[in-house]
């Protein structure tokens, strides 16, 4: 199967999918900025008691808001959500995820359960991963930290 064909096909479970940060809506923006230094990632999904989603707060956003005032950082997060936010289900053909992402111009998007509960969180990153591992041969990947290649291929 080729890339396109496994994209349509196979569904956004074989991911390799992030714990996302959490938190609910009345935490403030400061714990969810907590959070998001915790994870190393740069949003955090803010959800309900029952873990469904209702929305992202994101670097974005943060920016937003330093610049407008710094001192609402004590503002509950849910006052500064991006929403609609996207999000597929775990079960959702992986090419959903990109078409989500284009269509919000979002680098994140969240996973669902079939019942509507928060289980990961994918993207842009997790889309190279899955396209690198199709086309090993084509794309180098190659984590932070590690030693270079031995050897440089190609002209």
């Amino acid at each position: 199967m080729g890339l396109h064909q496994n994209m349509t096909a196979e569904p956004v479970g074989r991911l390799e999918l992030r714990q996302p940060p959490l938190c609910g809506p009345t935490d403030s923006v400061r714990t969810a900025i907590e959070q998001m230094r915790a994870k190393r990632l740069g949003c955090v999904i803010v959800v309900d008691t029952e873990q469904k989603p209702l929305g992202l707060f994101a670097e974005s956003k943060l920016t937003q808001l330093l610049a407008e005032d710094p001192a609402r950082l004590d503002d509950p997060v849910c006052d500064h959500l991006t929403n609609p936010w996207p999000c597929v289900r775990e079960s959702d053909p992986i090419a959903m995820v990109l078409g989500a992402m284009q269509a919000a111009n979002v680098r994140f998007i969240g996973v669902l359960d079939k019942d509507g509960r928060v289980v990961g969180l994918t993207g842009q990153k997790g889309l190279m991963e899955y396209v690198s591992e199709h086309f090993p041969q084509q794309v180098m990947v190659q984590r932070v930290g590690s030693p270079p290649p031995a050897e440089r291929e190609g002209a």
